[in-house]
């Protein structure tokens, strides 16, 4: 049974990074200029991927996503690949451990507080990331201001974020799909 869940969730984590490398695509066709920090979109399926797969997946789908973006695609740019990497790697871990621990202890709240506890984690890592390439490589980039501007730039993809990632959470939840394909393998 582990084997099968542990084969499941390689391949949630494929799909999703999948997701994380094609929605971006679909974002920029928009036109909106710099779409990608305006919305945020590879940061949905990393989410996701904590929440579903656990820290540990999480954390292999925050750091793959945006590496094979980058060779793919060119986005997000090199400059920035640090960064976001390390970002969506606090996504993928925080929110692994923050739901699987305040599900059960908070039903109601649990997913939109591990959420919101989530993302404030990521953003504090950027930034964090940031001052340290700042002060440490000098390398200018903006310090812990660049982690408020892109905070405030991408003020419609939280919102999109905390709109669409409760109720896929809570339908996968009520469906028992998360227990039958992948809870085994996280209660251990």
């Amino acid at each position: 049974m582990n084997r099968q869940i542990n084969i499941n969730r390689i391949t949630a984590g494929g799909v999703l990074i999948a997701f994380a490398i094609i929605i971006p695509q679909l974002f920029h066709l928009t036109g909106v200029p710099q779409s990608g920090q305006v919305f945020l979109p590879m940061h949905i399926p990393v989410l996701l991927s904590g929440f579903v797969l656990g820290p540990a997946f999480g954390m292999f789908v925050g750091i793959l996503s945006p590496i094979i973006s980058s060779a793919m695609t060119g986005m997000p740019a090199m400059e920035r690949l640090p960064f976001m990497v390390a970002e969506l790697v606090a996504y993928g871990v925080v929110g692994g451990l923050m739901y699987n621990t305040w599900k059960l202890k908070q039903k109601k709240l649990g997913i939109y507080l591990s959420l919101a506890v989530t993302m404030i984690a990521g953003r504090v890592v950027y930034a964090l990331a940031l001052v340290i390439a700042a002060n440490l490589f000098q390398i200018k980039c903006g310090g812990p201001i660049a982690a408020v501007t892109a905070t405030v730039t991408g003020i419609v993809g939280i919102v999109i974020q905390l709109v669409i990632i409760p109720p896929m959470i809570y339908l996968l939840e009520k469906s028992g799909y998360l227990d039958r394909y992948f809870r085994p393998c996280v209660q251990q």
